[in-house]
C-alpha cells in the first residue's frame, strides 16, 4: 500500500470526519497523537480520546466539514474548514503535524465571529461573510462597544 502524503492524510482525516463515524478516524491518528486547543487550554492524548470528544459533543445533527482552504508543506498542513451540525456552525483553523504517514499533532483554534468597529465601517464589504445569521448579526443597528 502506498503511503499517504501529508495533504492527502489531512484530507483523508476530514473525509472520515465527514462520515460522523468519529472511531474510523483513530484509523489515520498516531498512537500517541495529541489535539490541542488553546483558546480552552485542553489537550486531548491519544486517538481514542479524540474520538470520544468528537461523539460525545453534543450536536443537533449531522456534522459536515467543508474545506476551505488547505496548505501543506512537507510535514505540516493548515486548514480552515468550516464545521456545522445544521444548527451550530464553526470554523476551525487546524495546524497539522505528520510522521510516519500518521497524524502525530493537531494544534485547533475556532475563531468567533465580531462586530466590527463603526469607526471602519465605511471601508467594509460585509459580502464576504457567508453565514447570513452572522451578517444578519454584524449588522444590526447596536454600537460596537470595546
Amino acid at each position: 500500500m502506498t503511503p499517504f502524503s501529508a495533504e492527502s492524510l489531512i484530507r483523508e482525516f476530514w473525509r472520515l470526519m465527514a462520515t460522523n463515524d468519529f472511531g474510523s478516524v483513530a484509523t489515520v491518528l498516531a498512537e500517541d497523537f495529541v489535539l490541542e486547543w488553546p483558546q480552552s487550554c485542553e489537550r486531548f492524548r491519544g486517538p481514542e480520546n479524540f474520538c470520544r470528544m468528537n461523539a460525545e459533543y453534543p450536536h443537533h445533527g449531522v456534522w459536515t466539514f467543508e474545506i476551505q482552504r488547505l496548505l501543506a508543506q512537507g510535514d505540516a498542513v493548515v486548514t480552515d474548514v468550516l464545521v456545522a451540525d445544521g444548527v451550530q456552525n464553526g470554523r476551525a483553523i487546524s495546524f497539522f503535524t505528520v510522521l510516519d504517514g500518521k497524524i502525530v499533532r493537531i494544534v485547533e483554534f475556532w475563531p468567533e465571529p465580531f462586530k466590527a468597529p463603526a469607526h471602519r465601517a465605511h471601508l467594509v464589504d460585509h459580502s464576504a461573510c457567508r453565514d447570513t445569521d452572522i451578517v444578519t448579526s454584524l449588522r444590526d443597528d447596536q454600537p460596537y462597544e470595546a
